[in-house]
């Protein structure tokens, strides 16, 4: 399989107005701030099953331009893999040009890790993916949303609506998350990790 050299986005989450101001959305949220950002907007693909949008990162001095296709599976969250694989044959995108970007309760909110492979980490999304691709070894953009408070389930924590306030620092998180995405296809794991990762 040859590659295009474009790189896949998913955001990871869940479909629907229930699901649109949860924790478990803020994959959701960084690929509509980046298709903000370029002036796209989202197109629905049964066939991918998924919304889809294209940017390209414009050439700058020493760097190409770099094609991106953003993706919001809108099976769910547990079903994100067949989404991913389906766009990753049509596109021709290795799983080491797929990141994703997804919450993640073992980081304190405000705090983003960018890494490559690793597992799953309890995380229904990555573990579909792991199994539609075949592998692991895809980039991941963790965005931290601490853990419950108290006893309350991990499961209730991610999918209860977000305060107002809440909600507003997340999409913070999630433009800089964004930023993260742009800078990983430029420059590479290793300088994006020092910038980014806290």
């Amino acid at each position: 399989m040859t590659s295009t050299g474009a790189y896949l986005v998913v955001g990871l989450g869940n479909p629907g107005p229930t699901y649109a101001f949860t924790r478990h959305n803020v994959g959701f949220w960084a690929v509509d701030d980046l298709a903000d950002r370029h002036g796209t907007t989202f197109s629905l693909n049964s066939k991918q099953r998924a919304e889809v949008a294209q940017v390209t990162l414009p050439a700058a001095p020493g760097v190409d331009a770099v094609k991106l296709v953003l993706a919001k599976p809108t099976t769910f969250m547990n079903n994100s893999g067949q989404a991913v694989g389906a766009i990753c044959q049509f596109y021709k995108i290795p799983p080491e040009q797929v990141i994703a970007v997804h919450d993640e309760l073992d980081l304190d909110p405000g705090r983003l890790r960018v890494k490559f492979g690793g597992g799953d980490n309890g995380h229904n999304g990555l573990k579909s993916m792991r199994s539609h691709l075949g592998t692991g070894d895809f980039h991941r953009i963790r965005v931290g949303i601490g853990r419950p408070p108290g006893r309350q389930p991990a499961a209730d924590y991610v999918l209860n609506k977000l305060s107002p306030k809440a909600s507003d620092e997340m999409r913070v998180d999630a433009a800089v998350a964004g930023d993260a995405v742009e800078f990983l296809v430029r420059n590479g794991l290793t300088a994006t990790q020092n910038r980014f990762n806290s």
